[in-house]
């Protein structure tokens, strides 16, 4: 399937695999929930991303960055505990 093929969720699916090893790297995980047609994308963060200080930054400064860069239909990513 060609990239423009793709649904907005495939794209986001597809980018959150990649990103995948450097949280699992620190012991955390991220499980892509949803992706609402106004461009929220509702990520669930897991091990020892749950709870971390750093989290908020990292889903906004890493995850939320990486998506909206690559993907313009995102418009914010939520972490949905």
């Amino acid at each position: 399937m060609q990239p423009e093929e793709q649904t907005t969720k495939e794209k986001v699916s597809i980018l959150i695999d990649r990103i995948r090893p450097n949280l699992q790297a620190d012991g955390g995980d991220i499980e892509l929930l949803d992706v609402t047609d106004d461009g929220t994308v509702k990520v669930r963060l897991q091990g020892a991303c749950r709870g971390c200080p750093g989290a908020a930054m990292t889903l906004k400064m890493g995850v939320e960055r990486l998506l909206k860069e690559h993907i313009p239909e995102v418009k914010t990513v939520e972490n949905i505990s």
